[in-house]
């Protein structure tokens, strides 16, 4: 979506254009951030290079700034609203944009390091003027200048052509007459005939260049579907699983699936949705059918895991009747398909949640889980106790060499104290 990029201007038709500003934050507690995600094209709209504004939100909002030019990666410390910022850069457009008298964006900067000076010039009027440089932004300014406009072989050779034509011409045609020289476009080539010109139409190209529309019009998507709540985002992806469902192509695409979860930043939901969609009262037949799409969202990720056992309550709701006596095999069957770590089963079986189902359904779902959850506790304390019984009897073992066998032999050490103890109770006065 676009905007004015002087939004005082109501008019729907002004010709400058901006994308309007994205912004995600990452992170949490004392690490927390805002990347401004679509910055290079705002910057490339305003004309401007992208880390004056981003460093402009720097110096207004009192926080630290990040630049990573080869991902694009423009950053401010803290969290921070899209509209905050949008707002935001109004003023910098204000400032560092706008031409004074015509107030078009049409204008240029031109920094002087040695004077410590900014000039502005307008292209559409021809205004030319002094910044203000008391503005913090000005000193960054100052010491990372714009690039300068690049200028091509091909356009200098074409200006110093056109001076020459210019000359002779005022010289007079003498020299022009006799070498026929007509002031005519000379060919690049003498195969220029042969080229074809012509857009290719065979079915290859055309795909190609359907591909070319498709990713495009994605890139444009992404920037609107990232501005939308987080209900309108879950509601996206909730049709665009069930629109894979429903063609019959769900089965090989759990690559696609965690794709657009990421688009939409909503992986953590991933398996709130799929359990909606994907699960019925046949779930342990299903579980190993889609379990790579589960996987993916599930694997090292608790937040995620949380969300599968929020849906298979709403699951257990729908299908009262079948699945509430067979909660424990259905825990189980997901433990053992690495869907569901140890930690997050016990936090989950600790607390009775009324956020998915009602607490009364919640309460039995708990009940009917707890011989599992007792099981999987007694199997971790088993596990644990197990391997320090085999470290103690691996102390007590000795491998002995048998001459008369020629064989190793596999004995068990008596500890030192019982040996001491033997020896003390033998009478020395009968020896």
């Amino acid at each position: 979506m676009s905007v004015n990029v002087n939004r005082s201007v109501l008019d729907q038709f002004y010709r400058y254009k901006m994308p309007r500003l994205i912004a995600k934050v990452e992170g949490k507690g004392n690490g927390i951030k805002t990347v401004v995600v679509n910055m290079v094209d705002v910057a490339k709209a305003l004309n401007r290079p992208p880390t004056y504004p981003t460093k402009f939100f720097g110096c207004e909002l009192g926080a630290q700034t990040q630049f990573d030019a080869k991902n694009d990666r423009f950053i401010v410390n803290g969290s921070h609203e899209a509209n905050k910022l949008q707002d935001m850069l109004d003023g910098f457009i204000r400032k560092f944009v706008l031409c004074p008298e015509c107030e078009n964006p049409e204008t240029d900067l031109h920094v002087n390091p040695k004077k410590q000076t900014i000039g502005n010039s307008c292209k559409a009027c021809g205004y030319r003027g002094m910044l203000d440089t008391r503005h913090k932004l000005c000193t960054f300014i100052l010491k990372n200048p714009p690039e300068p406009p690049e200028t091509g072989s091909a356009t200098v050779k074409t200006d110093k052509a056109k001076k020459s034509r210019k000359k002779d011409k005022e010289n007079g045609g003498g020299e022009a007459g006799k070498n026929n020289d007509i002031d005519a476009p000379e060919a690049v080539d003498g195969d220029d005939d042969d080229e074809d010109w012509a857009e290719e139409t065979t079915e290859e190209a055309q795909r190609r260049r359907m591909e070319e529309i498709s990713n495009h019009a994605k890139n444009l998507t992404l920037s609107e579907d990232l501005e939308k709540t987080l209900e309108e985002r879950v509601n996206l992806f909730y049709m665009f699983v069930k629109d894979r469902k429903e063609d019959g192509s769900m089965d090989m695409a759990d690559k696609e699936v965690l794709a657009e979860a990421e688009r939409l930043d909503v992986t953590a939901m991933g398996p709130l949705i799929l359990t909606e969609l994907l699960f019925n009262e046949d779930i342990r037949e299903q579980i190993k059918k889609y379990h790579r799409h589960f996987l993916r969202f599930c694997h090292n990720n608790k937040k995620a895991q949380k969300y599968l056992l929020g849906g298979f309550e709403c699951l257990v709701k729908l299908h009262q009747a079948q699945l509430l006596p067979r909660v424990a095999l259905i825990l189980k069957d997901l433990y053992d398909a690495d869907l569901l770590e140890e930690d997050v089963i016990f936090v989950w079986a600790e607390k009775v949640s009324k956020k998915y189902v009602s607490k009364e359904l919640a309460k039995e779902i708990h009940a009917k889980a707890a011989p599992f959850v007792k099981w999987l506790k007694e199997a971790e304390e088993e596990s644990e106790g197990s391997d320090g019984e085999e470290e103690e009897e691996d102390e007590a073992v000795e491998v002995v060499y048998s001459s008369s066998a020629r064989e190793l032999t596999v004995e068990t050490v008596k500890p030192a104290k019982a040996q001491r103890e033997e020896i003390e109770d033998i009478d020395i006065d009968a020896i």
